[in-house]
């Protein structure tokens, strides 16, 4: 499948710069989940030329692509993530300064002046297939949004965080090679002429908008396809559910004249049974050939109360008749609809279109979308437990071997407290210190009771615990994960308070709540 490459990203830059540099972002219309839409006017109006111009920024997994949209666009309606609303927010009314290829990557910068705020804003979209993203930067390129969030690999932080400088993807170390041929020669020529006004002036957008947006459409319309096949299961399965609850109540009604015989049999012999009894055999007057009848009866009530639950059940029966028929006939046109539903939707050419009119027909429910803006932005992995001491000093312990290492020797300062339990394996603990701050001893002995709590020995409630400031422990090179070589400090024979480990333990604090 062709994708666009480094020099795609710089030739598509260099066909925008001349029809769009300067002019003013009216609208940034979303085109979710991964695409965005600038909505471009000229400083002032062009003789025969275009009111308006658009350009398509789109981080699509199957598609990534940068290029002046010609083709019409269906817009969006419904909630938008909420970095289109950032980017709204930050973008509108500016007037777009530069497009820009970066580090001769698949990456394109669009910088904006005149904004909101007065500062420049940046654009950065990143084409790198399925990692694709779309980034807002401020002036010195610090992170104010982006549409996919910063994903953490074994433990590293995010290669992109709001509030962080941009970080672009790779080593960064050098341009990458790109020798490949050019999209006139890369990417297939079009049958047809694009339907909007600039025509022949932007022939590389148009090709790559055919192509890969073709490739992005075909992708949409399996989702779309599959979740409208998801959906008409879920309501057949419904319907079928409904329909045999539907066969049992007809199976129910047919026997109510029987009931009403039951009824007429138990009043006739109200003598002839107490309260208490469980069931009564009596002749049948209706069918005299047959054997007696059995009528169960209701131990609790008394005998005029249960001749009324039967004549009570009779009614309830011929109350369910009236328009079961109906019924009936409604829920096998249902099930026969989205039976027809469901195989016209296996091959049909717009399954968003369908969905709609399914919707439109009452087969199907609209569309449940969450709200984004609701959505709780995800909480970074620390490599440590945080607790509070009884003086409110703040203790770090550390959750993995190799999160030791990085609390002890990235986090932990050389004034800090660092405590370990002595020659066993355990979690490192630190005690977060000012300068020149003296530890209290009761704080000390509460770093010490998670120490042991946190490591081997915790079930025998006692053991020796090294204390020494941070500065004294290092790490000997080549050493295995969690090991540190101790210089100085002291050791303390604990005993483990249970009462206060309990109060101590407590006080864990989530990431989100520091």
């Amino acid at each position: 499948m062709t994708r666009l490459r480094a020099s795609h990203v710089a030739e598509l830059a260099a066909e925008l710069r001349p029809l769009v540099l300067g002019w003013t972002l009216r609208e940034v219309q979303p085109l979710p989940p991964r695409d965005l839409l600038l909505i471009l006017e000229p400083p002032e109006p062009i003789p025969d030329g275009p009111p308006i111009l658009r350009v398509r920024l789109s981080a699509h997994p199957d598609g990534p692509r940068l290029h002046l949209q010609q083709g019409r666009v269906n817009v969006h309606k419904g909630s938008a993530a909420p970095f289109f609303l950032k980017a709204h927010e930050e973008l509108l009314d500016s007037k777009l300064h530069a497009i820009d290829p970066l580090r001769s990557d698949r990456l394109a910068r669009l910088e904006f002046r005149d904004t909101p705020s007065g500062r420049p804003r940046a654009l950065v979209l990143e084409l790198i297939g399925r990692h694709g993203n779309l980034v807002l930067t401020d002036q010195d390129d610090v992170v104010l949004d982006l549409l996919i969030p910063g994903v953490s690999r074994k433990g590293a932080a995010p290669r992109l965080e709001v509030g962080k400088p941009w970080q672009p993807p790779g080593s960064g170390s050098g341009a990458p090679t790109d020798d490949g041929p050019s999209i006139a020669a890369a990417f297939p020529q079009p049958d047809d002429v694009p339907p909007g006004p600039v025509k022949d002036r932007a022939p590389l957008s148009w090709a790559v908008e055919i192509a890969l947006g073709s490739i992005t459409d075909a992708a949409q319309d399996e989702d779309d396809r599959r979740r409208l096949l998801q959906r008409a299961k879920r309501k057949l399965s419904r319907a079928l559910g409904n329909r045999k609850g539907l066969a049992a109540r007809e199976d129910s009604v047919a026997g109510s004249e029987r009931i009403r015989q039951d009824g007429e049999l138990l009043k006739a012999a109200l003598g002839r049974f107490q309260r208490g009894a469980k069931s009564i055999e009596l002749d049948d007057w209706f069918e005299p050939d047959a054997p007696k009848r059995t009528i169960e009866l209701d131990p609790k009530l008394k005998p005029n109360d249960n001749v009324e639950r039967v004549f009570a059940r009779y009614r309830k029966l011929e109350r369910s008749r009236a328009g079961l028929g109906e019924e009936i006939a409604r829920a096998d046109q249902r099930i026969a609809d989205l039976e027809a539903l469901l195989s016209e939707a296996a091959d049909c050419e717009d399954p968003e279109a369908l969905d709609a009119s399914a919707v439109k027909r009452g087969l199907l429910d609209h569309k449940q979308e969450a709200d984004l803006r609701k959505r709780k932005a995800p909480v970074q992995r620390l490599p440590y437990k945080t607790f509070q001491a009884c003086d409110g000093t703040e203790i770090l312990v550390g959750r993995t071997a190799k999160d030791n290492d990085t609390l002890t020797m990235r986090i932990a300062r050389g004034n800090d407290l660092w405590l370990h339990t002595a020659d066993c394996p355990g979690s490192h603990v630190v005690m977060r210190l000012q300068r020149n701050q003296e530890p209290h001893p009761d704080a000390v002995l509460d770093a010490a009771f998670l120490a042991i709590h946190f490591s081997p020995i915790r079930d025998a409630g006692r053991g020796p615990v090294h204390v020494v400031r941070r500065k004294h422990s290092n790490k000997p090179k080549g050493a295995k994960p969690g090991l540190v070589h101790v210089t100085a400090g002291k050791v303390l024979q604990v005993r483990v308070e249970p009462k206060r480990l309990a109060s101590l333990l407590r006080t864990d604090r989530k990431p989100d709540e520091g």
